[in-house]
């Protein structure tokens, strides 16, 4: 890895605990209501699936729970694949960054990636990885934060200057493709990258990765109880996904 890349991995280190308490085990909305629900229905019928960027293994045991018969997590960050071994629940772990992934090609029916791509600094690279160790009409599922509209300095603003008082949601430079370390909690850093949606979907197709299906599901119930501060821009989604197929 890069300096850069090193200190990323580090900051995940340092605040693994952040991401197990607030996002797994039931605690997230977002993720009990809407990510796993739509990660249950496309990993239905798969048999081998690699899930990039799997954490603490919430997706990656969904998995063998809809009746994969051989599911791998990989994760750079140590404690979060300590933590996955220590959950159990049959997939196997590898500690492995995405953008060399050490499987041979065609290996998989089914490559599975929640929220991980944007923290990733070699996105072609590990683009291309998720394609040769696809087997042909394999599938890609791609769930990201929705890129346009969760572009950094994005939110929704009350303009009370106008009259009559307008209330909309602003976006920030969208095209820019930035690399930010964000305060997500107090004391808490996490490296983001922004990049417009069409980085991804070009390099998706640049490695025969064909995108079969979109969702861009409204924020859940349970998210907007506890966000009442979103209940005014809640037709705007926080989350893509894109279903892509590996080409034969």
């Amino acid at each position: 890895m890069g300096e850069d890349d090193a200190s990323e991995t580090d900051l995940w280190e340092a605040h693994a605990g952040w991401w197990q308490e607030g996002f797994t085990a039931g605690a997230d909305p977002e993720y009990e209501e809407q990510i796993l629900p739509l990660a249950a229905h496309y990993l239905t019928g798969a048999e081998r699936v690699l899930d990039i960027g799997c954490g603490e293994g919430q997706v990656a045991r969904l998995a063998i729970e809809v009746g994969a018969s051989l599911v791998v997590g990989i994760d750079p960050t140590r404690a979060q694949i300590e933590e996955a071994l220590a959950r159990g629940g049959g997939p196997a772990y590898a500690r492995s960054g995405a953008d060399g992934l050490p499987f041979p090609d065609g290996c998989f029916d089914t490559v599975v990636a929640c929220l991980v791509f944007e923290h990733i600094g070699e996105v072609d690279r590990a683009i291309a990885e998720v394609a040769r160790v696809l087997r042909p009409e394999g599938r890609f599922l791609f769930f990201l934060n929705h890129p346009l509209l969760q572009t950094p300095n994005s939110g929704w603003i009350d303009d009370q200057i106008l009259d009559p008082p307008e209330q909309y949601w602003r976006i920030g430079p969208y095209l820019i493709e930035e690399l930010s370390i964000e305060e997500v909690e107090k004391d808490v850093f996490i490296p983001f990258i922004h990049r417009p949606l069409s980085r991804y979907v070009n390099a998706l197709a640049d490695n025969g990765l064909l995108i079969t299906q979109m969702h861009e599901p409204a924020p859940p119930t349970g998210f907007l109880a506890q966000a009442a501060e979103y209940e005014a821009a809640s037709t705007i989604p926080r989350l893509l996904l894109l279903v892509t197929r590996k080409q034969g």
